[in-house]
């Protein structure tokens, strides 16, 4: 974060739903990611769900604890595509989803998601590939118990570490462009169409 940013951050109400989307959800509001996890204060969620609500974008609740809302947003179409590929549709058949529809493998994924919430035991490792992690690092994940990672950023790398640094500092040019135009006064529902056909989209 630059620090013209990181002043902008300071000044501003850190509770507002806007702002929290840009710090957490740049880059599936700018289409450099296909999903992003939004986690808020129980009474700001109605708001966000509205946001969402006018956009191209989709949101689903996956958590609700007593003080805050987990919700995953989503591209709906791309998140689709992603999980019909053949390496991501072998990866969800490991952890138990045999239909790869959205409708199916969400509420799932939340049951499993609470599940460990409660118990902190059996993580959902299908939320990196809900989340467009690469499969590579997923495995990786998994394989190394979470340590040896090449790189550590949006989530811990396994393979093509070069690449993977720049895609983040793609989502952290994204993150400060979207902080910058908050303050600015425009609305994320006027964010998150202006960028509905950004050319920088990519898978993952």
């Amino acid at each position: 974060m630059c620090q013209d940013v990181f002043e902008i951050v300071q000044g501003m109400d850190l509770e507002d739903i806007e702002m929290q989307m840009a710090l957490q959800c740049a880059p599936v509001i700018t289409g450099l990611k296909i999903a992003n996890l939004l986690i808020v204060q129980n009474d700001s969620f109605p708001v966000a769900e509205q946001l969402i609500a006018e956009t191209v974008l989709s949101c689903y609740v996956v958590s609700v604890t007593k003080q805050r809302t987990a919700v995953l947003i989503y591209d709906a179409d791309r998140l689709q595509e992603y999980l019909s590929l053949e390496a991501v549709k072998d990866s969800m058949k490991q952890f138990g989803y045999t239909d790869m529809e959205l409708t199916v493998v969400l509420p799932k994924f939340r049951e499993r998601y609470q599940r460990y919430m409660r118990t902190a035991e059996s993580f959902p490792h299908e939320m990196g590939l809900l989340l467009g992690y690469p499969v590579e690092d997923v495995k990786g994940f998994i394989d190394n118990r979470g340590e040896n990672a090449l790189l550590t950023g949006y989530w811990k790398v396994y393979r093509n570490p070069v690449h993977k640094k720049e895609l983040f500092h793609q989502f952290e040019c994204a993150r400060d462009h979207l902080i910058q135009m908050v303050h600015r006064g425009v609305s994320m529902a006027d964010l998150i169409e202006k960028y509905r056909t950004n050319s920088l989209r990519i898978a993952g």
